[in-house]
């Protein structure tokens, strides 16, 4: 759970693009540190795009020093085998992470834009105004993989201050209260 004085680096990881983006948490507060893409189009192998990926993200942990990492979960879609490349370079995100000792949460993109728009259905654009006004940063619409990686580190963030997080979905408010008596009046 992140606390204060935590970096958290998010990762949309793709086949092709790589999105991240990182914040500073202190207290209730998230700020911008940066957001970028890593472009794997010109390798011409799925492997040749693996080895990159995993380069890459050793370099953007060495520089960014992450505490926390917050990936995009795996998610199925029509082809099962852009699903298993989309697994694979997840997996090279997570490992590279893990072999540093940083701990690593998975949100479903579902998850993330409701934590950043309020809505599940939302559109990378949307996503991005959303993270525009959140952190008072201008990406461009080149960078939509970059906030969606940025909305992925401020869903782990909302998750980890808000005192819902703790409440299984089919919890009650009783159960709630019962977990939190400091709540009650």
């Amino acid at each position: 759970m992140p606390v204060s004085g935590k970096t958290i680096m998010g990762i949309d990881p793709g086949t092709n693009l790589l999105g991240f983006g990182v914040i500073r948490v202190s207290g209730r507060t998230a700020e911008y540190v940066d957001m970028g893409v890593v472009d794997m189009r010109k390798e011409k192998s799925h492997f040749d795009k693996l080895r990159k990926l995993c380069m890459e993200m050793e370099r953007l942990l060495d520089t960014y020093s992450p505490d926390e990492l917050s990936v995009e979960s795996p998610f199925y879609g029509k082809n099962p085998q852009v699903m298993l490349k989309l697994g694979r370079a997840q997996g090279a995100a997570i490992t590279a992470a893990l072999r540093r000792g940083i701990p690593v949460s998975e949100y479903a993109p579902r998850e993330a834009k409701i934590a950043i728009t309020g809505v599940g259905s939302a559109s990378k654009e949307q996503v991005s105004t959303m993270i525009r006004k959140i952190l008072n940063v201008d990406p461009g619409p080149e960078y939509l993989d970059a906030t969606d990686a940025l909305a992925l580190a401020l869903c782990h963030y909302f998750h980890g201050i808000s005192p819902l997080s703790q409440v299984k979905s089919s919890g009650s408010w009783e159960q709630f209260l019962q977990a939190h008596p400091e709540r009650i009046k």
